[in-house]
């Protein structure tokens, strides 16, 4: 997969990936105020990347907003869909192409195999996992729990890895397919704001899928294809995707890639202690602006109160 990418960069380089589906929130912007600040820290580039493979729920005024929201809160960027840069296209719906070369390597390394799961079985693969569910921290304060349940083997090929080989298959086009991952094997890395972190495949999460019946690849296989291609050295996101740092770690030797480093901030909630998602309205970035909160209001440690 290297050589698929011939660009060579130096340097830190950072990332801010939303995902235009709804307006940003005081979470979001509180982990793009740290993407950015430490990629100001470091004296590197910062990018912007817009994930859209959600085309029913992405919508280009989502994707406006966002930009002029994080402008507004002084976070700048080097390189993304408004500014141009090399590594264009910035938008996730105009990559297929570096996807489907992905998913081409994976197939002929045997690491993939043809699921025929409901279209329910991949709702959490569609685009983030973000993880709803909670569990009490050695802290006493809650942590989130992965909300992809383990797959349970349906469509597995037993004994040897699926043979490509057979059938003449060319596309991922009218099947799911998955990513078969080493059963027992525990995925260790060290995040850089959180620590030590380890999970065990086949326990801890199951094999996932990194392509979609209906076309389009899984937020694992878009997320490391396009962090390669990108040259990103440093992935700063939510603590709600420690366990998809895990899945994409093993995606990364699979295609014979260096991982990033990985640096997950902790959960803005709200006065209940739930994580904030885009359906709290009144706490977006949009509404914020409008009540006239200040950017560092905003990004203070005190939540603002929900009306």
């Amino acid at each position: 997969m290297s050589n698929d990418f011939p660009l060579h960069f130096s340097g830190y380089r950072g990332r801010l990936a939303p995902s235009p589906t709804g307006y940003l929130h005081v979470g979001h912007a509180r982990t793009f105020w740290a993407a950015f600040e430490r990629a100001r820290a470091s004296g590197g580039k910062l990018l912007m990347r817009i994930e859209d493979l959600d085309s029913e729920r992405s919508r280009p005024q989502f994707a406006a907003a966002a930009l002029e929201d994080l402008r507004w809160l002084g976070i700048s960027w080097q390189e993304g869909p408004d500014v141009g840069g090399p590594c264009a296209p910035y938008r996730q719906s105009d990559r297929q192409a570096i996807y489907l070369a992905a998913w081409r390597k994976l197939l002929a390394g045997g690491f993939l195999f043809p699921c025929r799961c409901s279209r329910k079985d991949l709702e959490a693969a569609l685009g983030a996992p973000h993880e709803s569910a909670q569990r009490p921290g050695a802290d006493g304060k809650a942590e989130p729990l992965d909300d992809e349940p383990v797959y349970p083997g349906t469509c597995r090929p037993k004994g040897r890895p699926f043979d490509s080989t057979q059938g003449g298959i060319e596309t991922p086009a009218g099947c799911n397919w998955r990513f078969r991952v080493p059963d027992g094997e525990a995925v260790e890395f060290e995040d850089r704001n959180l620590g030590p972190q380890r999970f065990v495949a086949g326990e801890d999460f199951g094999d996932f899928v990194v392509w979609r019946r209906d076309g389009g690849p899984s937020y694992q296989l878009a997320c490391v294809a396009d962090d390669a291609a990108m040259g990103i050295t440093e992935v700063v996101r939510g603590e709600d995707l420690l366990k998809s740092t895990a899945r994409q770690i093993l995606l990364d030797r699979a295609l014979g890639l260096a991982p990033p480093a990985w640096f997950h901030c902790r959960l803005a909630v709200d006065a209940n202690g739930h994580r904030l998602a885009k359906r709290h309205d009144a706490l977006s970035l949009r509404t914020l602006r409008q009540r006239g909160f200040t950017p560092t209001e905003i990004l203070s440690g005190e939540l603002p109160a929900e009306e």
